[in-house]
């Protein structure tokens, strides 16, 4: 009896004892919830809950609720919330590094984009363990098109249109072309472009799907610029406080995430830009005279981005374009 007794005392402890070293973490994210990046942020979660049977459980949080998309990485740094998602090029004034998938023409397809990210990861990963976060995942939106409030069919046409811009890349561009840049997350996108303080922009079909953007612009020029990534990042803190089988569990779990949504971004690029007709904009691609505008743009962004990222920035390119 009285081993009983205490056998039922070890399982009640050990009972005990698992459910008080289980994790409870946040997870901020800046999309939409229908958005196929907080879409694979969830199934992520969901994996990682029921691969630990519990040990660590992930509440994601889509459209900024518990942090803006300009917050997040700082909050995921300064451990305010031990995982987020972030655009890697929107961190460019940190870190050139971040900036590397944002170069304008220098990877157009989905082929030449994980090319590039394989070539950029072990410098991305440096760049962000210095930042004291780790690297979980990362996943590409659809290439990046133009929207137009009017017919863009030369660069006269765009010149003064302000232009919402998200990262130094964006920027520059609008400035290269006579647009007038203002930053704008895309949670604000809707209203941005319905009170004209947006009119046009370089962002992904995606995008404009989420935030239903053929109610206030009626052109789209399939440009296909780049390929910006998403990155899912940890607090390398949180993370060395995990259990190694916890760790085994979340990495398998961010590989299979990774690869879902690379698919699925491809998968939904044609699609987006076929709504966008069904919902009466006009879309085309780019014509010979803005074509040439933006790759123009791009070479001077390319020896700009070259220049500021030194060594590091050379030796990525290098292996890259050795792939």
């Amino acid at each position: 009896m009285k081993i009983k007794i205490l056998l039922a005392s070890v399982v009640s402890f050990a009972a005990m004892t698992s459910m008080s070293h289980a994790e409870k973490w946040d997870m901020a994210l800046a999309y939409a919830a229908t958005n196929f990046h907080s879409e694979m942020a969830a199934e992520f979660a969901k994996e990682v809950a029921e691969k630990t049977n519990g040990a660590l459980e992930i509440t994601t949080h889509p459209s900024g609720a518990l942090f803006g998309g300009a917050e997040i990485f700082g909050a995921v740094r300064k451990g305010l919330v031990p995982m987020g998602e972030r655009l890697i090029s929107a961190l460019g004034n940190e870190d050139p590094i971040y900036e590397i998938d944002s170069i304008p023409f220098l990877a157009t397809s989905y082929a030449d984009a994980m090319k590039l990210y394989k070539a950029s990861k072990p410098a991305l990963e440096k760049t962000l363990a210095a930042a004291r976060t780790t690297l979980l995942y990362s996943c590409p939106w659809p290439p990046q098109g133009f929207y137009s409030i009017k017919e863009a069919n030369v660069p006269d046409d765009v010149k003064g249109l302000k232009f919402r811009a998200y990262n130094p890349t964006t920027s520059k561009i609008a400035e290269f072309l006579g647009m007038a840049p203002t930053k704008i997350e895309a949670a604000e996108l809707s209203q941005a472009f319905a009170t004209g303080v947006a009119e046009s922009m370089i962002s992904s079909g995606s995008t404009g799907y989420d935030r239903k953007l053929w109610e206030h612009v009626g052109y789209y020029y399939d440009v296909k610029a780049w390929l910006p990534r998403n990155m899912v990042i940890v607090n390398t803190k949180a993370w060395d406080g995990l259990d190694d089988s916890v760790k085994a569990v979340v990495k398998e779990a961010a590989a299979t995430a990774e690869a879902k949504c690379w698919a699925k971004s491809e998968e939904l690029d044609s699609w987006y830009v076929e709504q966008f007709t069904e919902k009466g904009m006009k879309v085309a691609p780019a014509s010979p005279e803005m074509q040439k505008a933006f790759e123009e743009a791009g070479v001077k962004l390319r020896d700009e981005w070259l220049e500021r990222a030194g060594d590091a920035g050379a030796a990525v390119l290098k292996a890259y374009e050795g792939m």
